[in-house]
């Protein structure tokens, strides 16, 4: 058999399969056309059957006689030529009848040896007890680079080769029917294949994805210039992107594999994460662990070792954990949650390096220490209530991406009537005052933010006592994301 190089994950898969001479295989998948595409690059005449349609070759009648299950299988049994015969949804005969099954088995041992091969394709795993050691189960993952790129070149020739390579990245995690859904969904809104062409693709992918209900896929991170303050994990971030994108080159000991961010709620932890997925440039994505949990989609554990993997066709990809106590509470130790607790110890240890994961906690008293040793990721942060210089700079962020002019605005005055606040606070704070501004008809005042400001009740007073049992936690176990100087004037409660 001869194949073209490079070699796509699932022809090498196949093709290694029919070199060790098993002569039945059983492909569970849904995308009957892209099995069919790698069937036919193995340099074998390929037959086709299905219950409606009986045994053919491509593009001839078929074969008389070979409408049944039974009628396909005597025909398999005496063709006397090597060839690959791709069996449709054959688990149904399967099932359905014992004289089948027996066929099947002869057919086996008619194919041994003489380069005939049986494909059983379905979208369900269903597999007849005697059969289980006759044949090899394959679960088809989605198409890797190579394929999509391959699929690309074929859809649209004329595409220069870095933008099909760009573009397979993107659409690396779909299926290649999906894939071609999002292809023509970029075309519509742009005939000619090019890099403003993107958008409408990975739009479609959002859609995609999305559909799970558990997975969802976030297009537009933040640039981390827009994120106040957390210099430390700023710096982290910056020194390791490096060595992320090197990943394929150095050991997979130092390539960074995720961390761990926890604190005060609204202080940033959910703008870092779609900040780690800018400074990457990779696409970023978020399992909703109450989604999870609902029941809505299955079992708990199940669902969520599904997102696991199917997030690792993904990579590479920045994977959100949003409020990841959820799923590894120490409250509880058995059942559902402590299978899937298990179950994410070992996926962090064996993920692909690729996938980058970012987790966010708020009662971070609940998090397990097996979760937090040196191991599963590679650094825990603790994001505190912004200082002084923190809380300025998100004044003047915030206003800066509304249009506001800093040009008269006096934002350290704004310090001391800020002290303990959190950054949502200060966002809601520059809001406030802008409405008040257009109610009037006029600029906005130094004075609309501090009359705004003197109103607000930070959370830092209704929640002292949590706020401080937080810190207390926090101060052996994780590591500040701004960095010591910076906290020389503790927020005062």
């Amino acid at each position: 058999m001869t194949h073209s190089a490079p070699e796509s994950r699932a022809a090498r898969a196949l093709r290694e399969i029919f070199q060790s001479g098993r002569p039945l295989s059983y492909i569970r998948s849904s995308e009957e056309l892209r099995i069919g595409r790698l069937l036919a690059e193995l340099a074998l005449p390929v037959w086709t059957w299905s219950l409606t349609e009986g045994l053919h070759l491509h593009g001839q009648p078929p074969v008389p006689g070979t409408e049944s299950a039974r009628g396909a299988l005597d025909f398999i049994i005496a063709h006397t030529h090597p060839a690959i015969f791709h069996l449709k949804d054959f688990h149904e005969p399967l099932r359905d009848s014992s004289e089948v099954r027996r066929r099947l088995r002869d057919a086996e041992s008619a194919c041994f040896d003489r380069q005939k091969f049986v494909v059983i394709t379905s979208p369900v795993r269903a597999i007849p007890e005697e059969l289980e050691r006759s044949l090899v189960f394959v679960e088809l993952r989605p198409p890797d680079e190579v394929e999509l790129a391959a699929f690309l070149h074929d859809e649209r020739p004329e595409a220069p080769l870095p933008l099909v390579n760009q573009f397979a990245r993107a659409l690396k995690g779909l299926t290649l029917d999906e894939a071609r859904f999002a292809l023509r969904r970029a075309l519509a809104a742009n005939p000619v294949l090019s890099a403003t062409s993107l958008p409408a693709l990975l739009e479609e992918k959002r859609l995609l994805v999305n559909r799970s209900g558990v997975i969802e896929f976030l297009p537009t991170p933040t640039n981390i210039n827009e994120i106040g303050g957390l210099d430390g994990l700023k710096k982290w971030l910056t020194d390791r992107q490096k060595l992320f994108e090197l990943r394929d080159e150095i050991s997979a000991e130092i390539v960074p594999k995720g961390v761990l961010l926890m604190g005060i709620p609204g202080c940033g932890k959910s703008l870092s994460v779609k900040a780690i997925a800018s400074c990457f440039g990779l696409p970023l994505y978020r399992i909703d662990m109450n989604e999870i949990f609902s029941g809505r989609h299955g079992k708990p554990e199940v669902i969520f070792a599904e997102s696991c993997r199917m997030m690792e066709e993904m990579a590479p990809a920045v994977l959100w954990f949003d409020e990841i106590e959820n799923a590894v509470s120490t409250q509880v130790t058995g059942g559902e949650s402590g299978r899937m607790f298990g179950f994410f110890l070992t996926w962090m240890q064996e993920k692909t390096r690729g996938l980058f994961v970012a987790a966010t906690a708020n009662r971070i008293d609940v998090l397990p220490a097996e979760l937090l040793r040196k191991g599963r990721f590679d650094e825990v942060f603790f994001v505190d209530l912004p200082v002084d210089d923190e809380r300025t700079e998100i004044f003047r962020i915030h206003l800066q991406r509304r249009g506001i002019p800093l040009a008269g605005l006096e934002l350290e005055q704004l310090t001391q009537f800020t002290v303990g606040w959190s950054g949502a606070e200060v966002e809601q704070c520059v809001v406030s005052a802008i409405t008040k501004a257009r109610l009037a008809d006029r600029e906005v005042s130094n004075q609309d933010l501090i009359s705004t400001a003197v109103s607000i009740v930070s959370l830092a007073r209704t929640m002292k006592e949590q706020i401080t049992q937080i810190r207390a936690w926090a101060f052996e176990r994780a590591v500040r994301a701004s960095p010591p100087a910076s906290r020389a004037s503790k927020p005062m409660m």
